[in-house]
């Protein structure tokens, strides 16, 4: 039986809007029907995340599903790549079997940087027989963010073999290559790399842009470019996109891609040009089946009241009704837990670090940014050992190995404020290994015991109250409902508040100190870690 809904058509593909009607039947569009007179409220194409790591929601792709269609959401272009550190090839393949169990389309990418460097553990290693293997599936759309840019301004040969298999299987590449500009930034993109998510400043996007690479603009719960970027769309409007890289679930509550709409909009961008960086582009590139109001498409659309504010009424997805008036309408389900943890429990004396001199390496962590600051700092030596400087913000840092029993790394870092106790996760990209910072010794082991106990988590330890969110689903995502999740995480992310930090995102922040791609120092399993210089170096100056 055929279906129909009239209203203003937001055409993305002819760049127009007029009055209409669609006819739908079994999820697809059989026709598109012009009609007199304005009728009813306004329909446009579903909205599309164009790069997200559905893992750093917490939330399993099922329940990311149910949040994100209330927001107009529809299809994401989404990286495996933080499930496919811990599990591998299993882990990707259960990011895709627990998407298709709701109406929604996640595309998802064959990781091409697991690990995503040699200096630090992960539970699993993706070679380039397993990316091809990947790549060979209908259901992966492309080649995930290449990290690795040393690696293909040197022609690595596995890194060569990754992205000729991509070639193969004619799947584009997404890239990662944050401050590359000029000629390496032209070598890059010659290798086939054909977006980048990274770009700090315009400069930056627009070199790479002439490199003849799209451009992502993020806006994610830590890392926000959109303010530094979104003035290009006006200049180059087709090689643009929206994504936000990492959203949080108390985040993904208040919204999504509908948010970034509205900002540009009222930044006094073109309507066309700015719907189209979160439909029509991504559809492009991608080659996604997401519909467009087209004939024969899939009926994937929502119904607004207008646009400016852009009220999102309903939302469907291949014809099916998913969200209405700010409800969603996917049904929680069960599913499996699969882990990979095996972490030991710790002590104080774990956490000594003898002093070697009074001057010591940090990492200034900045709000809003996954890049960090080199710095260097007196050491505050007590009893011939650094402890913990809260007076001057200096606090103690660890990443542990959480795949075998191992003792903690340790450096320190700036920036998160804390007066008293630590907070911990397992959420820590890219590897996922224990991450923890305190104000004291005594708090870091409490927290990190606590995510030990429950195998994967994000605790917050003040005083003697330890509270903690369980993540059973390779460590870094919950099984449970997703408002839920969002609920518990609030909770913890004003607990972590209340130690004295004024970063908006703690946890998410805190999941960056350990990305070892992305300049300047961070901490890995292994040691402190330049990544400018992409080597280890030691705590004392």
């Amino acid at each position: 039986m055929n279906k129909i809904i009239e209203g203003n058509l937001v055409d993305v593909v002819g760049g127009q809007i007029f009055p209409g009607r669609i006819i739908y039947h079994e999820g697809i569009i059989v026709s598109v029907e012009p009609l007199s007179e304005n009728k009813g409220p306004y329909i446009l194409p579903g909205l599309i995340d164009a790069h997200v790591h559905i893992e750093s929601s917490m939330l399993l792709p099922s329940e990311f599903a149910r949040l994100a269609v209330v927001h107009g959401t529809t299809a994401t272009v989404s990286d495996p790549h933080e499930i496919a550190n811990v599990l591998g090839i299993e882990g990707v393949k259960f990011m895709i079997e627990n998407g298709k169990t709701v109406p929604f389309h996640f595309n998802f990418g064959a990781p091409s940087c697991v690990p995503a460097t040699q200096f630090e553990s992960s539970g699993a290693n993706l070679g380039a027989e397993q990316v091809d293997e990947l790549l060979a599936m209908p259901e992966i759309k492309y080649l995930s963010e290449m990290m690795n840019y040393p690696g293909v301004l040197s022609e690595q040969p596995e890194v060569m073999e990754k992205l000729n298999a991509a070639k193969k299987y004619n799947k584009p590449v997404d890239g990662h290559a944050p401050g590359i500009l000029g000629d390496q930034a032209r070598q890059y993109a010659a290798a086939g790399i054909s977006t980048d998510h990274e770009c700090f400043t315009q400069d930056e996007a627009i070199d790479k842009i002439q490199a003849g690479m799209k451009v992502l603009i993020r806006e994610g719960s830590a890392a926000r470019n959109f303010d530094e970027l979104i003035p290009l769309l006006k200049y180059y409007p087709d090689m643009i996109m929206f994504c936000s890289d990492d959203k949080h679930p108390d985040d993904l509550i208040k919204g999504h891609i509908n948010l970034l709409i509205k900002r540009a909009l009222d930044a006094g961008l073109d309507f066309m040009d700015v719907i189209r960086a979160c439909t029509l582009n991504p559809v492009m590139h991608y080659g996604l089946n997401s519909g467009l109001l087209q004939e024969g498409d899939y009926a994937d659309f929502i119904v607004v009241d207008n646009l400016k504010e852009l009220n999102i009424i309903e939302t469907y997805v291949e014809g099916r009704l998913v969200a209405s008036n700010g409800k969603s309408l996917i049904k929680s389900g069960e599913s499996k837990t699969p882990n990979n943890f095996n972490a030991r429990h710790i002590t104080t004396t774990d956490l000594k670090i003898k002093a070697e001199g009074e001057k010591i390496r940090i990492q200034r962590a900045i709000e809003g940014q996954l890049i960090t600051e080199a710095e260097e700092a007196k050491a505050n030596i007590v009893d011939g050992f650094v402890e913990s400087d809260v007076n001057n913000d200096v606090l103690k840092m660890l990443v542990m190995n959480r795949y075998r029993p191992s003792n903690p790394a340790l450096s320190f870092v700036s920036g998160f404020g804390l007066k008293h106790g630590a907070i911990a996760s397992t959420v820590a990209h890219d590897s996922h290994n224990i991450i923890a910072v305190g104000a004291d010794d005594e708090s870091l082991v409490m927290a990190v015991n606590a995510l030990v106990e429950s195998k994967g988590g994000i605790c917050v330890v003040n005083n003697d109250d330890v509270s903690i969110l369980p993540l059973p689903v390779a460590g870094i995502m919950s099984d449970g409902d997703g408002y839920m999740v969002a609920e518990q995480y609030q909770q913890l992310n004003k607990k972590a508040l209340e130690l004295g930090t004024s970063f908006r995102a703690p946890f998410m922040t805190l999941s960056f100190m350990a990305l070892l791609v992305i300049p300047a120092i961070k901490l890995s399993d292994r040691g402190l870690f330049d990544g400018n210089n992409f080597s280890l170096v030691g705590l004392f100056k």
